[in-house]
């Protein structure tokens, strides 16, 4: 159970702005830390609930509560998963080869197409959830996604190649459990297609099989352009699978 705990502690550490007791960075406390990466997610879903039903309660302007919703995920996480969507950006950009590609991934300065595509990023989160408004059902499948994203983010860091073998993916993918940490995501992901369907089978669908189609072009994107899966391309198909969920909501949701 420690180390259980532990592994929490660091998962939320690693992975979000929410202050944690302190835990040793150890291989014994990190083994499970990616059981308890979609359970940052589950943050970020109550809390856009939340805002929504607070902001549709006590009558804010729906352009201050997009505001609102657009911005928890960044305010959760520190916005460390958009760092590696601008990074990848800047990256495939480039259209260098694969060795250059990973150097200009751990560069810290963003270039043009880095800023470019943060401007595109957040008008697109902006435009769903202004499409979507106060519904609560929609905003709780989305809520359910915020998850899914997190859960395939961690098979793909425990399964897939990695770019590099002293990269920090690499490092957590040596201290991890990986059968076991895999099961435990993929009895998740059932669980929460099984709980998206029932809050509306269609718009819950649309979302899951949405986010399956995102995975299947990181999958391939990461191995043809880098050779593997780094934290950079990790966070970067967090953020293309959630902004990717919420634009099928937005349109699915207009028709049903």
């Amino acid at each position: 159970m420690k180390s259980l705990w532990n592994s929490f502690k660091i998962a939320f550490a690693m992975f979000s702005k929410i202050p944690m007791p302190q835990a040793e960075w150890t291989k014994e406390n990190m083994k499970y830390m990616f059981c308890f990466l979609p359970f940052v997610g589950a943050v970020i879903g109550g809390l856009t609930v939340l805002a929504a039903y607070l902001g549709m309660r006590f009558g804010f302007a729906k352009e201050f509560v997009t505001v609102i919703l657009v911005l928890i995920p960044v305010l959760v996480t520190g916005g460390i998963h958009v760092d590696g969507l601008l990074d990848t950006s800047d990256a495939m950009s480039s259209w260098q080869e694969r060795k250059r590609r990973l150097e200009i991934l751990k560069d810290s300065n963003a270039g043009a197409f880095a800023v470019i595509t943060a401007c595109v990023y957040f008008l697109c989160w902006y435009g769903a959830y202004s499409q979507i408004g106060s519904e609560l059902r929609i905003l709780s499948v989305m809520g359910a996604g915020f998850m899914v994203s997190r859960c395939l983010a961690g098979i793909g860091v425990i399964t897939f190649p990695k770019a590099k073998e002293d990269g920090t993916v690499a490092e957590f993918s040596r201290k991890s459990e990986d059968i076991a940490v895999r099961n435990v995501l993929a009895v998740y992901l059932a669980l929460l297609l099984a709980v998206m369907l029932w809050i509306q089978p269609v718009w819950g669908g649309a979302a899951f099989a949405a986010a399956l189609l995102i995975f299947a072009y990181y999958h391939h994107m990461a191995l043809k352009y880098f050779g593997g899966t780094t934290g950079d391309l990790s966070g970067c198909f967090i953020c293309l699978c959630e902004v990717g969920m919420a634009l099928t909501l937005a349109v699915v949701s207009v028709f049903i």
